[in-house]
């Protein structure tokens, strides 16, 4: 059990600095009920009273298309690196320096709960790392490389991951530089705190906190939005 923390000492880390390739288009700019997805993304951890300020790391055109006017929390912006894992090293570098927690969070998960991010930095309070993520549910299946199912995976113990990531801020530091060091490529920062032994505790998520990836997405998103407001 690790020391509590007080609600000033936890940022957040938005990552939106990739490409939106598979899209065609900008969807983290894309309007999601009138409010671009960014947007509604960086409002849900201003909402959260955990969290004390917020780096997006986005590039400055894609910035420019939400209304960055009157924060009710610190939030600067900073450019991104050529991958994900450099992104999120350089929102560390731009983070305040009083905060002992990072909760990174991918840009394009705008229905995160803020009552989810408040149970993941409890849960890495007591744990060091923590995420949010999704109990597997539907049957699992391995294919070959020619995509011809030759068997079954148990789901149980499997789980989807999903953000925010939340950790002591020296410990995500000190896996990025183990990583840099080892030349790996990581997909998440759970798998690089993984890479120096260290345990992420998971959290269930309790809503949907679906990742825009693709057009049916955004119609997806907007269906459980109307549903989650109604």
């Amino acid at each position: 059990m690790h020391s509590s923390s007080t609600s000033s000492d936890c940022a957040a880390v938005i990552v939106a600095a990739g490409s939106s390739r598979r899209m065609g288009m900008d969807k983290l700019v894309w309007p999601l009920a009138g409010v671009t997805v960014l947007w509604r993304t960086i409002d849900a951890f201003l909402a959260c009273p955990a969290i004390s300020s917020l780096v997006v790391v986005c590039p400055e055109d894609r910035w420019s298309q939400i209304d960055s006017e009157g924060f009710s929390k610190p939030v600067k912006r900073v450019d991104g690196g050529e991958t994900r894992q450099d992104s999120v090293a350089l929102g560390l570098e731009a983070m305040d320096s009083g905060c002992h927690y990072v909760a990174v969070h991918d840009g394009a998960r705008p229905l995160v709960f803020p009552s989810d991010i408040s149970r993941c930095l409890e849960a890495a309070i007591n744990h060091r790392a923590a995420s949010l993520a999704r109990r597997a549910t539907e049957t699992m299946k391995r294919s070959d490389s020619e995509d011809f199912c030759v068997g079954s995976v148990s789901r149980e113990n499997l789980w989807s991951m999903e953000t925010p990531q939340v950790f002591e801020v020296s410990l995500l530091r000190n896996a990025y530089a183990e990583v840099s060091a080892r030349n790996l490529v990581v997909t998440d920062e759970v798998s690089a705190v993984e890479a120096i032994g260290v345990k992420v505790k998971l959290i269930e998520s309790l809503h949907p906190n679906l990742k825009i990836t693709t057009p049916s997405d955004l119609v997806l998103a907007e269906a459980l939005m109307k549903t989650l407001t109604s």
